[in-house]
């Protein structure tokens, strides 16, 4: 079934911003903008994260011509004049084809055996990037941590391309630990080089703010601060120092 919206005041349309406002834990509802970013989701939906979005309808701009993936996964349309999508998209150029789909549970239990944090991390850039680089180097499973910015925004979702699909997430306001070994990236006195750290067993590597790091933040006693080396320049930018550090847990795996 298809409907076409051509006004703000239309109650499936208000009821649609309504559902995607909604940040962070109490979100339910988020949006793949764009074709490219469906396609991402649809390569890794029968993954462990890619369950966790679950496709309701897909909304389609006015004048855009069926997609094959509508094909691919029958569902109800919602057709949106340009103003309306361009709206819903928060982009000067809306996109043809877009899929609301609902969140989810976060994961429960035991972390996996590779684990990377983000603590803060404020960019939806910058948290794509970690989450992109964590996956591709063996890591499964991502803890958010508080002041987080929300990967599911449909923003978000976009600039990251998909990053959130590749592992799954859960939030934690406070350190939780157990018996891996957890370290935080920090390059203040007193922290352990990289060569220098154990990375047998299960590795939980947490990534700070990006412009304060840990500052305000009480890590426990049993989280050693990790030092990435470097000359020239003050410090790394959070997402390079997690790509960094992700490589080297995995290539002392490989060892």
């Amino acid at each position: 079934m298809e409907l076409l919206i051509t006004s703000k005041a239309n109650p499936r349309f208000k009821h649609l911003r309504s559902i995607l406002a909604a940040s962070g834990g109490r979100r339910t509802h988020t949006l793949l903008l764009g074709a490219k970013l469906i396609e991402a989701w649809e390569g890794v939906r029968n993954s462990p994260a890619g369950t966790r979005i679950r496709p309701l309808q897909w909304i389609r701009l006015d004048g855009a011509g069926e997609h094959p993936l509508e094909r691919r996964h029958p569902l109800d349309t919602l057709t949106l004049a340009e103003p309306l999508m361009r709206e819903l998209a928060d982009a000067g150029s809306p996109p043809d084809l877009a899929l609301l789909a609902e969140l989810g549970p976060e994961p429960t239990g035991p972390l996996a055996d590779r684990v990377i944090g983000a603590w803060g991390i404020q960019d939806p850039g910058n948290l794509g990037a970690i989450l992109r680089s964590a996956a591709a180097f063996g890591f499964q499973e991502a803890l958010l941590g508080p002041g987080c910015t929300d990967p599911f925004a449909p923003k978000a979702l976009r600039g990251s391309m998909g990053a959130a699909f590749l592992m799954p997430l859960r939030r934690m306001e406070a350190l939780s630990l157990d018996s891996g070994k957890w370290f935080a990236l920090d390059g203040g006195p007193g922290a352990l080089p990289l060569a220098e750290a154990d990375f047998r067993g299960a590795v939980r590597l947490l990534v700070g703010n990006e412009g304060h790091g840990w500052q305000g933040v009480a890590l426990p006693e049993a989280v050693r601060r990790l030092a990435i080396p470097i000359q020239g320049v003050e410090s790394l930018n959070a997402a390079v120092a997690a790509g960094i550090a992700c490589f080297e847990v995995a290539r002392r795996g490989r060892a």
